[in-house]
């Protein structure tokens, strides 16, 4: 491999294990929160008789993209030679990270209006804005997720190798 493109395939395994340790903070977070949250949704549903029923389908989405067993159509897979596949791979991944870039932006964004013009409810002594900060965490999670997956399936891409082997081999 040349010298440039040896330093540029170094610099994104190093950006990618960088990208893996901030995520697995993150899931980390995201679990101690989930956690949290479940034992808060034990008490809302013993002592008030409801729960937030959007917390558990969230940070399961959130680690279902991580083990890559979020919802997707596989249809390409069985349709398109394995050679266009790769490519059609990395821009699925791709794709996917600029839908959630605009996902997380636009959660920011609400939690910010939210913020600033919230109808300041509480619950278990949070505004209702420090609740909604699950939406940014977790989209910005799932965003990463698909950047590096992307960069994974670029690199097997250019290599000419199915992801699964490159990766056993890399």
């Amino acid at each position: 491999m040349s010298e440039p493109l040896g330093w540029l395939s170094r610099g994104i395994q190093q950006i990618g294990r960088l990208l893996e340790w901030l995520e697995e903070g993150v899931l980390l977070l995201l679990i101690a929160a989930m956690i949290g949250l479940a034992c808060l949704q034990i008490v809302l549903r013993d002592v008030w008789g409801g729960g937030l029923s959007w917390a558990d389908p969230l940070l399961r989405a959130v680690v279902a993209t991580k083990m890559d067993k979020h919802v997707s159509i596989d249809l390409a897979s069985h349709l398109v030679p394995k050679s266009i596949f790769r490519w059609l791979r990395v821009f699925r991944s791709f794709f996917a990270a600029g839908v959630c870039v605009v996902l997380t932006w636009m959660a920011i964004d609400f939690v910010r209006q939210e913020a600033l013009h919230g109808n300041d409810q509480a619950m278990a002594g949070l505004a209702s804005w420090q609740l909604n900060l699950i939406f940014p965490l977790a989209f910005g999670s799932i965003t990463l997720r698909f950047l590096l997956g992307g960069v994974r399936s670029l690199r097997a891409a250019l290599a000419g190798k199915d992801i699964r082997s490159f990766e056993a081999t890399a």
